[in-house]
């Protein structure tokens, strides 16, 4: 007859079989410590929290697809869920990681901002390689590229345009003159080194240049100024472009000076701007329907409130006073210190995505939250931390994916 210790080893050898197989990865264990010891996943959000569609009211969610791109992923992994179970219900694989993120375009293919190493800009400064870019490019639903543009100084954001070209975000190296004007940055992070500001560049159809804006020549030194917690490598830092072709203008937003801004394109210069007033190092601005502005407000380094807290705000154009916004409560319950976005669907919830722990969800109105989904897809970064992090995630209706039908 076996013993009490023998029977608990045997158990035990068992659980950890199983835990290897479901995923567990029992790194390091030898059998004879198995009675005592499982190896731990280190990755706080995937060892306690569920993935994959974890809350759904199909009555007051907007149901369709959502599109996706773990930003740490090196296989160009772009991902279309079913809002309806989480399931993936198309999937790209691209010769390039994300830098950062991909839309569809009206046609039903995938416009991608990708990753490029091998380029010569990979090392312009300690950060720049976690949101360089590098390509732009259209792909059809089998992922066969149909049109590119490179510059090796292209990041974060890169849009189509209706004239067949693209608008997109690149960086310059200030001269030393501009550079020693520049206020803020992190205190002991010197004012002798390299700092880069962004450029706005927009192309036709054959990759020609028709329009470049420089934010040197459009910025406050006494206003513009670098946030604490931000080294001062850079001025700016836009996170995204929008083309506003109507109007014949232009909306960025620029994290490091926590300011989002408007910019005429036949002047260059601003005809609506808000700062730091308003923002703290926000993401994603969207033009609405009614004309108002949405806003992912990340949270850090907010004025006048000592504790971080991420909100998604809905500013009146005209007069820049907020007419709607979303919290947690605890407000620090909903935080994203970088990356992330939100998007107002057509049935009026708006879709948020907290984006460093890979959470996409869906409130009405009246920030009721009605689905949410945690990605099960974590990667290890340059830095061999693990996480499922999201750049922003877009909802689409079965009728806008061609594809589909």
């Amino acid at each position: 007859m076996k013993s009490s210790k023998q029977i608990i080893k045997t158990a035990m050898y068992i659980l950890g079989f199983t835990a290897l197989i479901s995923g567990w990865q029992g790194k390091g264990i030898q059998a004879d410590d198995l009675a005592y010891k499982l190896t731990i996943d280190q990755q706080t959000f995937r060892r306690v929290s569920r993935t994959g569609v974890v809350a759904i009211d199909r009555e007051k969610a907007a149901m369709g697809y959502v599109l996706f791109t773990p930003m740490n992923n090196t296989c160009g992994e772009v991902f279309l869920i079913d809002t309806n179970d989480g399931k993936v219900a198309h999937q790209w694989n691209l010769p390039y990681a994300p830098g950062v993120y991909g839309y569809l375009l009206p046609n039903g293919n995938l416009f991608y901002n990708g990753q490029v190493e091998d380029d010569g800009a990979w090392d312009l400064w300690p950060n720049w390689s976690s949101f360089k870019g590098g390509i732009m490019m259209e792909v059809d639903w089998k992922g066969n590229i149909v049109w590119e543009l490179r510059n090796p100084y292209h990041h974060h954001d890169g849009r189509r345009t209706s004239s067949g070209g693209a608008i997109y975000l690149a960086v310059e190296k200030l001269p030393a003159e501009i550079r020693d004007q520049v206020q803020g940055g992190t205190e002991g992070s010197g004012k002798k080194g390299d700092m880069w500001a962004d450029i706005i560049i927009e192309v036709d159809a054959n990759g020609s240049r028709v329009w470049k804006w420089h934010a040197k020549d459009h910025l406050d030194f006494d206003t513009d100024v670098i946030q604490s917690n931000c080294p001062r490598d850079e001025w700016t830092h836009a996170n995204a472009v929008v083309p506003l072709e109507e109007d014949n203008q232009v909306m960025v937003s620029f994290r490091n000076i926590s300011t989002v801004g408007i910019i005429d394109k036949n002047t260059g210069k601003f005809v609506w701007k808000l700062g730091h007033s308003t923002f703290a190092q926000q993401h994603d601005p969207r033009i609405l329907k009614n004309g108002n502005i949405l806003v992912f407000d990340n949270g850090q380094q907010r004025k006048s409130e000592p504790v971080p807290y991420s909100r998604v705000i809905e500013l009146n154009r005209d007069t820049k006073e907020i007419v709607w916004r979303y919290r947690d409560v605890p407000a620090i319950n909903f935080f994203s210190p970088t990356i992330s976005g939100a998007q107002r669907l057509s049935n009026g919830n708006t879709l948020i995505t907290e984006g460093c722990f890979g959470r996409i969800f869906q409130v009405t109105s009246d920030k009721e939250v009605v689905w949410e989904y945690v990605s099960p897809y974590f990667y290890a970064n340059k830095e061999d931390v693990i996480d499922n992090s999201i750049f922003k995630a877009t909802f689409y209706t079965a009728e806008e994916i061609p594809n589909l039908r």
